[in-house]
């Protein structure tokens, strides 16, 4: 399914995380990891010390060493294994070594709910997101935790082709080795979050307006349905009213799901720019790992 991983790694347990999530999906399912450590030195730092890039890029070998002998004595990966490091803006450098190495999925760590709020805007993770060619998983949970299996996956479903190819991934997902549950695969679970109009426009909903919300609702999730059953997955459905990202993280934790599965570009025609959308909200606050769909 994934055959070619890319994950950014620095000396943060975060990203770490990130590399053990995927060292045990890659040790059970296959495929080759490469390592990819960014070393950013803008041109005025340049002139004032310049003999810190070189130490820098040092810096980023040992990590990359550090992190090769993790792979090889705790989970038995050698010649699947790369590693490099380059010089540029980390998210610049993540993307297009993605793109080289027809990568099929990047893994990034982040620094958890208050630091991600911090520092989303303009981070890592947004800009890698925003311009990848390829899915991104993002990881927010300590190492101990990272198993690189998914037995509980929610999946935020609008019937739009970006929640769609959400779906057909959170299937393959579903089914991968190392994904069980009572039906010899993971659960999964389609929600749909039908928005409050009125908190949006002014008027008042009537009886009406409020049965034909729901009648497009069990459409869609009816939509969803069928389309995995052509995967040969049987998929739970959930539909809730009220603001998407916030219905998605508390849906998510009230299930203890590992993955959320979610498409790339928002709900409905949102803008295609992921900052700000439905997206970028589950990812700062959601408990668990977010796989972003292409």
């Amino acid at each position: 399914m994934y055959d070619t991983i890319l994950v950014g790694i620095d000396d943060s347990e975060f990203s770490k995380s990130a590399l053990i999530e995927v060292s045990n999906w890659v040790k059970r399912n296959g495929g080759k990891i490469v390592l990819v450590h960014a070393v950013y030195f803008d041109e005025e730092e340049f002139s004032i010390a310049s003999e810190q890039l070189e130490k820098r890029f040092e810096i980023g070998k040992k990590v990359c060493i550090q992190r090769k002998k993790i792979l090889s004595s705790e989970f038995g990966l050698n010649g699947n294994v790369e590693s490099l490091v380059c010089e540029g803006e980390p998210p610049d450098v993540i993307v297009d070594i993605a793109k080289e190495k027809k990568a099929d999925l990047i893994a990034l760590g982040t620094y958890g709910r208050k630091g991600l709020r911090r520092l989303f805007m303009g981070s890592v993770t947004s800009g890698v997101i925003v311009n990848s060619p390829c899915d991104v998983l993002v990881v927010k949970k300590p190492c101990i935790e990272c198993r690189g299996r998914y037995n509980s996956i929610l999946l935020p479903f609008d019937g739009s082709e970006f929640s769609k190819k959400a779906l057909n991934q959170a299937c393959r997902l579903s089914q991968a080795d190392g994904a069980v549950s009572q039906n010899n695969g993971a659960d999964v679970t389609v929600l749909y979050v039908i928005p409050r109009y009125e908190e949006m426009i002014d008027f008042l909903k009537t009886s009406s307006i409020k049965q034909s919300m729901m009648q497009e609702a069990l459409k869609i999730t009816n939509q969803a349905r069928e389309l995995a059953l052509r995967h040969g997955v049987s998929v739970k459905t959930e539909i809730i009213e009220g603001q998407a990202a916030e219905k998605i993280i508390e849906t998510s934790n009230r299930m203890k799901n590992d993955l959320i599965v979610m498409g790339s570009y928002g709900w409905r025609g949102v803008s295609k720019a992921i900052l700000g959308s439905t997206a970028e909200r589950v990812i700062m606050n959601a408990s668990c790992p977010v796989l972003v769909v292409r």
